[in-house]
């Protein structure tokens, strides 16, 4: 039985796992089998999404629950998207319900982040359904590796998205699990159905902090939107990347400059 959330196509015959660890075959149909399961909740300012340019200084309802369908050696989350991790089960009243109770303290809506949140689809369609019959915003934080069909059915009920795009090459893609045609056509989609769309690019040293990939990266967004904000990002040791060295300052800078020749909007994180 093939699992057609993202472009792996994982089959789950016989109750098998997707490389997401999130979904499974269950009685002959694919389930969500992180549904409900929060494992961080924290009210968090917008800007740390990062959305820059989206409802500036308020606060948003951040939630995420276990599971990824991409493997980045360099993850910070990694404690989250790399299996099964006990949790907290929330339906979407309660956690609608939480959002609802913290607007009194700036909260705007709900963020669907910290782990990658399309592998748990069906939860997060289901609440940002109910956010949206009680006037809250909701924002996808995500690679974009969610299947055409499913990233337009979520369109509807989303305001806002932060997408990384992790490299501008299609085998760099393929190594860490991406799919750089699904994840750009996703990008042209949100962008297209008049979401609010910020893109990040993490600059990780050997993997695509070389210029010819970054220029390409730039190009892309130009091609959608030149006003489309981009997140030049600085990469400190995490995940299977520990004993790495954080990007050099002058890498950004560099490409910064690049990027500002033919965008509106870049903003450097981490620095």
């Amino acid at each position: 039985m093939i699992c057609s959330n993202c472009s792996h196509n994982c089959d789950l015959t016989g109750g098998a796992t997707g490389l997401c660890h999130a979904r499974s075959e269950k009685d002959g149909r694919i389930v969500c089998d992180n549904y409900g399961y929060v494992t961080s909740l924290a009210l968090d300012p917008i800007e740390k999404k990062p959305l820059a340019m989206f409802r500036p200084g308020s606060r948003i309802l951040s939630a995420g629950s276990y599971g990824c369908n991409m493997r980045c050696m360099w993850c910070q989350n990694d404690s989250i998207s790399r299996g099964y991790v006990p949790a907290d089960c929330l339906s979407p009243d309660e956690l609608v319900d939480i959002a609802i109770r913290n607007i009194n303290r700036g909260n705007i809506g709900i963020a669907y982040t910290y782990n990658e949140p399309s592998v748990g689809f069906e939860f997060v369609l289901d609440c940002s359904r109910l956010a949206k019959q009680n006037s809250l915003v909701n924002v996808m934080v995500t690679n974009g590796m969610l299947c055409r069909e499913r990233f337009d059915e979520l369109l509807g009920y989303t305001d806002a998205y932060n997408i990384d795009i992790k490299t501008s090459s299609a085998s760099k893609y393929e190594r860490i699990g991406g799919d750089l045609s699904l994840i750009t056509d996703n990008i042209r989609s949100a962008h297209g159905h008049g979401a609010h769309v910020e893109l990040t690019t993490l600059v990780v040293p050997g993997f695509n902090d070389d210029e010819d990939d970054i220029r390409a990266i730039i190009d892309l967004i130009a091609d959608t939107d030149r006003r489309i904000p981009l997140h030049l990002t600085r990469f400190f040791p995490a995940g299977d990347m520990r004993d790495a060295s954080p990007t050099p300052l002058d890498t950004l800078y560099r490409f910064r400059d690049m990027a500002v020749q033919k965008l509106e909007n870049v903003f450097l994180g981490n620095v």
